[in-house]
């Protein structure tokens, strides 16, 4: 082989190598595109994924200014053995995201929050709300603090995509994780939260936090069930202005879900809409993995389990929110169709969601589309 051939053959050999590498560096978010794509196929899922470059989970959604506003826990890979306490679910931050309309090019608007910007908070950073009034924004968190235990946080903006800024201390009085906050057509907020096994609630039925407590739930399956929590909050949205209460959820004859009823039971996140002048309460049943729903006539209860909202997804959590956007419903959740089923590194979804003539919404099936 002469001299020029053999120069020019090893610079095609780097040149190649040099781009193979860039273009490998740069297709890492079309790579997770084709990925979805495929499994979206095989699971007959109904929507794609919102966000393809990070993990996203626990959607609650907004519409500020006209423009929808998604506020989701951020998914990290954390190495921690997985347990039923969730440990695993290791996040840090939140990244807020805007869309103009449904189905229309989803913002990032970067880190929103950050756990070491929360000057009281330990570890896992979970499932965020957020709401407005008086012209500020409101980010609401639960976190653990230096013992481990969960409280929830609230951190304030002038813009619903942040930087949001901490308070220094938690909201007093708060415990558990998934806080949801409704705004009543009057102007009053309420704060709903709870959540059992890892988030908390169980160990604190005496009213204040045992720490050798159930890890669990209580194991009375022929007694009434773990109930959420409901709070009033203070005018400037930073506190409680009462002592939470319970919130009953009835079944159809009017008695208290019992604890053994894991087809119904309340397990975690709470959301809250209003449709037709009915409140409707939702929420995860947790080991069952379904979102149902009960309907009361005022925030604070009772609610009478009507059904289910959406069946199980791909993953262990099922956690979504409800909003209207320009006269249409729509179910923000989550599953794990990235990662493959991965239940710690979720992805965020949307479809709609629809009432029959009676108000009870009809039930959803992520992968209506397998064949």
């Amino acid at each position: 082989m002469n001299h020029n051939l053999k120069e020019a053959l090893m610079l095609y050999a780097l040149l190649f190598s040099l781009t193979a590498c860039s273009q490998n560096q740069t297709n890492t978010d079309s790579q997770k595109a084709d990925s979805t794509k495929k499994t979206g196929s095989l699971l007959g899922a109904i929507s794609k994924p919102l966000i393809l470059g990070m993990y996203t989970a626990d959607p609650s959604a907004h519409v500020f200014n006209e423009k929808i506003y998604i506020y989701p826990s951020h998914d990290i890979e954390s190495s921690i053995k997985e347990d039923d306490l969730g440990s695993h679910f290791a996040m840090k931050d939140y990244h807020i995201f805007s869309m103009d309309s449904i189905g229309g090019k989803v913002t990032d608007h970067g880190v929103a929050l950050d756990i070491k910007d929360i000057p009281w908070a330990g570890k896992q950073l979970w499932a965020p709300d957020a709401a407005y009034k008086n012209g500020k924004y409101y980010l609401y968190f639960p976190v653990k603090d230096k013992n481990d235990v969960f409280r929830m946080g609230v951190a304030v903006s002038d813009k619903p995509e942040g930087p949001f800024k901490a308070e220094i201390q938690p909201i007093s009085g708060s415990y558990s994780i998934d806080p949801a906050v409704f705004t009543d057509d009057n102007g009053t907020s309420y704060m709903y939260y709870g959540g059992i096994w890892g988030g908390q609630l169980q160990r604190w039925q005496s009213g204040k936090y045992e720490e050798n407590g159930s890890k669990t739930d209580l194991g009375k399956d022929n007694d009434p069930a773990i109930a959420p929590k409901i709070a009033k909050l203070s005018s400037n949205m930073l506190t409680f202005a009462e002592k939470p209460r319970d919130i009953q959820i009835l079944d159809k004859d009017g008695k208290a879900i019992k604890g053994g009823n894991h087809d119904q039971r309340f397990f975690e996140a709470s959301w809250v809409h209003k449709y037709k002048g009915k409140y409707y309460f939702s929420y995860s049943t947790g080991d069952t993995h379904l979102i149902c729903y009960a309907i009361g006539d005022n925030p604070y209860g009772p609610f009478t389990y009507q059904g289910v909202v959406l069946k199980p997804v791909t993953g262990w959590t099922n956690h979504h929110s409800i909003v209207e956007v320009k006269g249409k419903w729509y179910l923000f959740y989550h599953d794990t169709e990235l990662s493959n089923g991965k239940t710690h590194l979720r992805n965020i979804k949307v479809t709609e969601l629809k009432y029959d003539r009676n108000g009870n919404i009809l039930t959803i099936d992520a992968y209506a589309n397998k064949k």
